[in-house]
């Protein structure tokens, strides 16, 4: 079975242009890549990741994936969400307790057949070893691993393929924009978009200080010409942390624009890309497309915090 005969994940979502209040006098064009339209479950740039990796655990014939991820994964719902339709047992090595209630996210990947397996904080900290790997994969039988976060050259080459879609859609943008965690989405968007635009990643992390070596890394392997940087300024103090001034963002940004956004990835990234519109960072005449990577479905477990804060 293929993915595509339950949903249509190849579709291409639409350019939606912004208005918004930072944005006047400031003769700047700015584009919402709305890739959170493509699915619910595997929202946005989750899907373009796993693509790849599951047609080659396919091709090889495994019956069972296993890959890694915390507590509000995107990238572990969406690969419960594909294992379940594909017929593919699914194993997700979980980054610290698993809290009871279960949270949204991971009921979900509980009711879609992922066995979920938590690990210490210090155990996970191994899940890119070779031996670690290989002694995991032995103890649950598992046939194929998916890197944390689908960051791998399969992850990246499917991105790829998004970011010349993105081109032949918007051929003269000058910026395109990309929230980061583990960078594997900014580094396959900018091989694929290749020479002119200028790649900006905004990190959700604070202090990654190796996320801009494994970009570099990537596009090297790729041999990609593109032009990029990262911006660290805009965590918010870290993965997932969010605060009451972006949670005020996000609420005037809604009311601006009626797209919604969720505070570990895309708010960070919007409000950034003001920041930075405010700076002048962007020449007159530039047109910007930021990329909407999706993971709305992570907003059920973080309303509480959300309505403690507004």
């Amino acid at each position: 079975m293929s993915l595509n005969q339950t949903t249509p994940l190849n579709q291409i979502t639409p350019l939606e242009s912004v208005s918004h209040p930072q944005l006047a006098g400031k003769q700047l064009e700015l584009y919402v890549k709305r890739e959170d339209l493509l699915d619910a479950r595997i929202s946005g740039n989750k899907w373009h990741k796993l693509q790849l990796n599951l047609a080659e655990a396919q091709a090889r014939g495994c019956d069972r994936v296993l890959s890694f991820g915390g507590a509000y994964s995107n990238h572990l719902h969406a690969l419960a969400w594909a294992g379940r339709q594909l017929g593919i047992k699914t194993i997700g090595i979980l980054r610290g307790e698993l809290i009871q209630p279960l949270n949204p996210t991971l009921q979900d990947a509980v009711e879609w057949g992922m066995h979920l397996v938590p690990v210490s904080r210090s155990e996970y900290k191994s899940r890119n070893d070779p031996e670690y790997l290989a002694d995991i994969s032995a103890r649950f039988g598992c046939d194929y691993v998916i890197p944390e976060g689908g960051a791998n050259a399969l992850g990246i080459d499917g991105c790829s393929s998004w970011g010349r879609r993105i081109r032949e859609q918007c051929p003269d943008l000058d910026y395109l924009c990309v929230a980061c965690g583990t960078g594997a989405t900014m580094a396959g968007l900018a091989a694929g978009v290749g020479q002119g635009p200028r790649v900006l990643g905004f990190s959700a992390l604070k202090g990654d200080a190796e996320l801009n070596l494994r970009v570099g890394k990537w596009l090297a392997e790729a041999d990609s010409p593109a032009q990029w940087d990262i911006v660290h300024d805009y965590h918010f103090g870290g993965f997932a942390k969010l605060d009451a001034a972006l949670v005020r963002f996000m609420d005037r940004w809604h009311a601006a624009t009626r797209i919604p956004l969720e505070p570990v990835y895309t708010a960070k990234l919007f409000y950034g890309i003001l920041a930075l519109v405010e700076a002048d960072y962007f020449a007159p005449g530039s047109k910007i497309v930021a990329v909407h990577t999706g993971g709305l479905q992570g907003l059920r477990g973080m309303q509480a915090n959300i309505k403690r804060l507004r």
